[in-house]
């Protein structure tokens, strides 16, 4: 009678024991489906390793566009159609603007957007330098950098005058022609203390920051000056604020700003990381972080919102340079670095924040006119935040109850290049004259017409009306994109979706540079 009770007893106790083993284990799973990686940060990388091919060969081919894009007297063309053009931009005030890029399939010099693609190409440059120069291509980035610096310098020839746009957008719409017959009137625009522009200016600003560093160890002297105009714009982008859609109504309808707190905060940031003077620091973390930084609320990165852009490129001094900071600004960074977090973990698709802000097939979508814009300019983020985590051996990301480790959001970084590059419904690249299928009726005039033509403001239109494929190939410019149903129109007229841009150009050149190899973070750009 007892033997068995005990028996008994004993059975029990062994089911209670599997039980609770089956739930222990049930409880490790669901933990380890959450966090997707062990708790041990990943190796650092080392120096750059071989090249990737696939994004190595779009790198190269994505460094054209902006040979594509260049107005002046072409040095070293290595683009067969094109030729020099707008030679004689800026005289009437006796300056020389004929260097610049344009900005689309047009022909205008668009200062916001032009600063812009020269922001996000130095950021490229500092941060994946190592990495262009696997496939050689860092010298052309650095080339091309300053074709655009020198016309932003020549566009500042005072501390309180900034032009920004050469060219009438309405007339230069009437148009269909190749940039080196141009004839019409090229008028200047510009900003000044009676007709403010706080978010060109400091955007403007942002770019000569950022080029400084570039040209800091290369060409002292030039890095000076790009420095002094930085501060010289920040300083009147501050005083004299007024966005420059208000006191440039004809602007709204091309690139309207839509605030411009934003661009004085990116402004201050590069200008923090050019000079590490603390001022531009307090700038950033306190009053006026308060009133701009919407710390909290992820936003999407484009040119006209540089808060995400901002978020990421403060949160490197926490990753890597703290030394010396107060506990005011330390905590102000803090709150850009919380941020940059709910970016990331709004980008991932697998974390519970996860935008719904995309296509079937996963791209990023939040535009019909230049869809691929906010995708590029995502991953390019998601792509040097993962390197900010690895290089400071940061083991993962915590969005809500999940965890990623760098390798994730690098995964999610690659998805949108792999999308760009012909990994889609369509099958095709819009990144034009990669791979074998990409789009052959780009909207943008230059490529549309021959070399040999002998056509006027007006007769070109047959061109853009012509039902064969371009003559000439705007190698490396990134299109619009697709449709968020995954369609896309391949037609001249369509330049909602075909029409590629320079600032479009410097974020997958941002992007594809992040790719193409793996290396540690720079922790510094001194």
């Amino acid at each position: 009678m007892g033997e068995k009770s005990r028996s008994r007893g004993w059975c029990g106790w062994f089911i209670v024991l599997i039980v609770l083993a089956v739930v222990v284990a049930a409880v490790v799973l669901t933990i380890k489906k959450k966090s997707k990686h062990s708790d041990e940060a990943a190796p650092v990388p080392g120096p750059p390793g071989a090249p990737i091919k696939k994004y190595g060969d779009a790198l190269k081919i994505a460094m054209q566009f902006f040979d594509v894009q260049k107005s002046g007297k072409l040095v070293d063309n290595k683009i067969t159609w094109r030729g020099d053009s707008a030679l004689k931009d800026g005289s009437e005030e006796n300056l020389d603007l004929s260097k610049g890029m344009y900005d689309a399939g047009d022909h205008i010099k668009f200062g916001f957007p032009l600063a812009y693609t020269a922001t996000m190409l130095s950021w490229a440059i500092l941060e994946y330098g190592d990495q262009m120069d696997t496939v050689k291509q860092l010298e052309p980035a650095k080339d091309s950098l300053k074709w655009i610096t020198d016309y932003l310098i020549n566009a500042h020839p005072s501390p309180n005058v900034l032009y920004v746009q050469v060219g009438d957008p309405v007339s230069d719409h009437k148009c269909w022609e190749r940039p080196e017959v141009m004839t019409e009137k090229r008028p200047l625009t510009q900003v000044n203390t009676s007709s403010p522009g706080t978010d060109v200016a400091a955007e403007t600003a942002a770019a000569m920051a950022s080029a400084s560093l570039v040209f800091k160890k290369i060409d002292s002297k030039y890095s000076s000056t790009l420095l002094t105009h930085a501060k010289q714009l920040f300083t009147f982008a501050e005083k004299y604020r007024g966005s420059y859609s208000e006191s440039i109504p004809d602007v709204q309808t091309y690139y309207n700003s839509t605030g411009y707190g934003d661009e004085l905060l990116w402004a201050a940031s590069w200008l923090y990381h050019a000079t590490k003077d603390q001022i531009y620091l307090q700038y950033v973390t306190e009053q006026n972080g308060k009133s701009y930084a919407k710390w909290g609320s992820p936003t999407w990165f484009s040119w006209d919102n540089k808060l995400a852009g901002t978020q990421v490129l403060l949160s490197r001094i926490l990753f890597f340079d703290t030394k010396g900071l107060s506990d005011s600004s330390q905590s102000g960074i803090q709150m850009y670095r919380k941020t940059a977090e709910a970016v990331m973990c709004g980008l991932l698709p697998d974390s519970p924040t996860a935008t719904t802000s995309r296509t079937d097939d996963g791209l990023i979508w939040v535009s019909e006119w230049n869809s691929l814009q906010h995708p590029v300019a995502s991953a390019f983020l998601a792509a040097l935040y993962s390197d900010y985590m690895l290089t400071s051996r940061t083991a993962h990301l915590s969005c809500g109850s999940n965890s990623f480790s760098p390798a994730d959001i690098r995964k999610f970084a690659q998805s949108q290049a792999d999308y760009v590059l012909g990994s889609n419904p369509l099958e095709m690249s819009f990144l034009v004259g990669y791979g074998d299928k990409y789009p052959q009726y780009v909207h943008h005039r230059g490529a549309s017409i021959p070399a040999n033509a002998k056509t006027g403001c007006t007769d070109g239109f047959k061109w853009l009306n012509s039902t064969d494929p371009n003559p000439n190939v705007a190698m490396g410019g990134l299109v619009g994109g697709p449709f968020q149903n995954e369609t896309y129109i391949d037609s001249r007229n369509n330049s909602m979706q075909a029409e590629p841009t320079t600032y479009n150009g410097a974020l997958i050149v941002g992007l594809l540079s992040s790719l193409v190899t793996t290396s540690s973070a720079v922790q510094s750009f001194y």
